[in-house]
C-alpha cells in the first residue's frame, strides 16, 4: 500500500499531549499490523536540543544513531517499540542549515532563496524521507508548538502543500483544549473554535479533532464543535484525563480513532487491534497493591520532564514486578554526609541520575557513600556511574583528591577523564559519545544475569570515561569493571559483587525501555529493591 501521512497539530495552549496522542494512534495502528513510525518537527532554531538546558527543554533523548532529540521521541519508542533515528526529529535550525548549505554550494543556481518554496520544500523532503524508504505504511508527523506561533508557520505551510499533493493519503488531526471554568461550572468551546479558525486561515482543514479536557464533554457540545469547525461529528474525540498515559491508546480506541483514520485514508478497518500484551501491562499496573520506594538523586529533580526516561523505565520495571512505584526526588544540592542517612534510609533502592557539570556533585558522592556502606540497592547512570567511581576511589582506595577532569581539570587522580583523541576537540558535540555502542559483559556478573547475555548494545550520551590506568586498583579493591566496549576497551559497567545490587553504567539503559520490552537492568534493580523491602519487613 502507499504510505499514508498523518499530521498532528496543536492549538489553544502548549503541552496538551500531542506526543501522547501521536504515540497512542501509532500504538493502535501497529497493533492492527501496520508498519508505523512518528516524527517530530520542532520550530526552534537550535540544530537539536543537545545544548539546551533541561530547565529550558526537559530531557534530551538520544536515538540509536546518535542524534540528540526531543523527549517526545522517547514516548514514540515506549508506545510503539519502534526505534527512532535522526530522521524522526527535525528542527527549524536543521532545515535552515540544510538550505543554507545548498545555497553555499550553488545548488539553487543563483536564485533568491526564500521561505516558499525553498524552506517549505526542505521541510516536505524531510516529511517524505521516511516514506520513501518503503518501510512504513503510516508516518505520523507531529508539528511542535501551537497554531498561531510565528515559528510554526513554515511547517504549517508545508503541511498545507502536502495535503494537496498527497490527497487521500494524508489527513490532519488537531488537538485543542476545552477549558472548564469552575466559577461558571461550564466547559468552554470558544478556544477550540478560534484554534481551528487559525488553522483554516493558513489553509488547513482538520479531519479529526481531539479535545483535551479534565471533564467529560457532552455529546451535544461535541456536535456543536463539529458544526462550527467543519468536522464530521463522529470525528470529534475527547481526551479526558486518565491516571496513566499508557491508558490513552485504550481511550482513543474506545472512540474509534484508529478506525476513523483508516477510513479517512481509504482503508476499510478489519477486526480489532491486538492489544493483549498492552492490556496485560495495564492489568498489572491497576492491580498492584504493594509499593516499592525508590529515591532519585539529581540536580534537576524539581523538573517533571528532566529525567523522563528514567522515571518511565522505573515505572515499567515496577509494574512488571507487581509493585506500585513510589518515586521520591532528592535534590543533590541538599544532601551531604551528615543528612544522607536521614534522607535515604526509607528507600528500597536509590538511583543516582546523569547530568553534566559541578553543581550538586558533592551530594551525589554523599548519597553513594551512604548507600554503599549501608548496602542499599543502588543504580548509577552515566555521571551517576562516574560518581560511583570517584566516591570509591576517595573512600576505599584512599585517593582523597580523586575526581573527574570535567570537575577538576588538574586533579592528581583523574579516575574519570577524556580519551586522548578527544582532548583537542572544542566543538561540544564533537567530544560526545552518542548513540548505540556494543558492550561485552563479564559472565556471572549482575549485569550479564540481568540481560541474559554477555553481548548487548545500549545508547550513550557522555564526554568523559573511566580511566583505564586505574582499572587494576579498582578490581583489587572490590569494584569490578564487568562491561567494556569490545572495540575501544572503554569501561561501560562497574559493580560491587559483595553488595546486594550496586551497579553503574556509563550508558543510558533507560532510553531503550518500552512498555512491551522493559529494560532488563531496570527490572533487575527493581527486583533487588523489592527483595530488600521484604527483608526489612521481616
Amino acid at each position: 500500500m502507499e504510505t499514508k501521512y498523518i499530521f498532528v497539530t496543536g492549538g489553544v495552549v502548549s503541552s496538551l499531549g500531542k506526543g501522547i496522542i501521536s504515540s497512542s494512534l501509532a500504538c493502535l495502528l501497529k497493533a492492527r499490523g501496520y508498519r508505523v513510525t512518528i516524527q517530530k518537527f520542532d520550530p526552534y532554531i537550535n540544530i537539536d536540543p543537545g545544548t539546551l538546558n533541561p530547565y529550558e527543554h526537559g530531557e534530551c533523548y538520544v536515538t540509536v544513531d546518535g542524534h540528540e532529540a526531543d523527549l517526545d521521541l522517547g514516548h514514540y519508542e515506549r508506545f510503539t517499540n519502534v526505534r527512532t533515528t535522526r530522521a524522526n526529529n527535525v528542527t527549524t535550525g536543521r532545515i535552515y542549515q540544510s538550505v543554507i548549505d545548498k545555497e553555499r554550494r550553488g545548488d539553487y543556481l543563483g536564485k533568491t532563496v526564500q521561505i516558499v518554496p525553498h524552506i517549505t520544500d526542505e521541510i516536505k523532503r524531510n516529511v517524505k524521507m521516511l516514506g520513501n524508504t518503503g518501510n512504513f505504511d503510516f508516518i505520523i508527523t507531529e508539528i511542535g508548538g501551537t497554531v498561531g506561533d510565528i515559528e510554526s508557520l513554515p511547517f504549517l505551510e508545508s503541511v498545507r502543500q502536502l495535503r494537496w499533493e498527497l490527497g487521500q493519503n494524508s489527513l490532519c488531526i488537531h488537538l485543542t483544549y476545552v477549558p472548564y471554568i469552575a466559577a461558571a461550572k461550564e466547559l468552554k468551546t470558544k478556544p477550540t473554535q478560534h484554534s481551528v479558525k487559525s488553522l483554516q486561515e493558513v489553509g488547513i482543514q482538520p479531519d479529526v479533532l481531539v479535545l483535551r479536557t479534565e471533564k467529560d464533554i457532552p455529546t451535544d457540545m461535541r456536535r456543536k464543535i463539529a458544526l462550527f469547525c467543519n468536522v464530521a461529528p463522529d470525528s470529534v474525540i475527547q481526551s479526558i484525563d486518565v491516571n496513566s498515559i499508557y491508558k490513552v491508546p485504550l481511550k482513543m480506541h474506545e472512540q474509534h480513532l484508529d478506525e476513523i483514520v483508516l477510513r479517512k485514508t481509504g482503508i476499510t478497518p478489519e477486526g480489532e487491534p491486538d492489544m493483549g500484551a498492552w492490556l496485560e501491562f495495564i492489568h498489572k499496573m491497576d492491580n498492584a497493591t504493594e509499593t516499592v520506594n525508590i529515591g532519585l538523586v539529581g540536580k534537576y529533580v524539581e523538573l517533571q520532564d528532566a529525567y523522563k526516561s528514567i522515571n518511565e523505565a522505573l515505572f515499567h520495571a515496577s509494574t512488571y514486578a507487581g509493585r506500585k512505584l513510589n518515586l521520591v526526588s532528592i535534590h543533590s544540592e541538599k544532601i551531604n554526609n551528615e543528612n544522607a542517612g536521614e534522607l535515604l534510609a526509607g528507600f528500597d533502592g536509590v538511583v543516582v541520575a546523569p547530568g553534566f557539570g559541578q553543581r550538586g556533585i558533592d551530594g551525589k558522592f554523599a548519597a553513594l557513600r551512604w548507600c554503599r556502606e549501608n548496602d542499599v540497592p543502588t543504580f548509577g547512570i552515566c555521571l551517576g556511574m562516574q560518581c560511583m567511581v570517584i566516591e570509591f576511589a576517595r573512600n576505599v582506595l584512599g585517593l582523597t583528591e580523586a575526581n573527574s577532569t570535567e570537575m577538576s581539570p588538574h586533579t592528581a587522580d583523574n579516575v574519570i577523564d577524556l580519551m586522548e583523541e578527544q582532548k583537542s576537540i572544542s566543538n561540544l558535540g564533537g567530544t560526545m559519545r552518542l548513540g548505540a555502542f556494543d558492550c561485552v559483559l563479564r559472565p556471572e556478573s549482575l549485569a550479564a544475569k540481568a540481560y541474559g547475555t554477555t553481548e548487548i548494545s545500549e545508547r550513550h550520551r557522555h564526554r568523559f570515561e573511566f580511566n583505564e590506568e586505574y582499572r587494576t586498583r579498582f578490581e583489587e579493591a572490590g569494584m569490578a569493571c564487568v562491561g567494556e566496549n569490545p572495540a575501544t576497551k572503554l569501561v561501560e559497567v562497574v559493580e560491587i559483587p559483595d553488595k546486594r545490587w550496586y551497579v553503574g553504567t556509563q550508558y543510558h539503559p533507560e532510553y531503550s525501555s518500552t512498555v512491551l520490552s522493559p529494560s532488563p537492568l531496570f527490572a533487575s534493580f527493581i527486583n533487588a529493591a523489592v527483595e530488600y523491602h521484604n527483608e526489612k519487613k521481616k
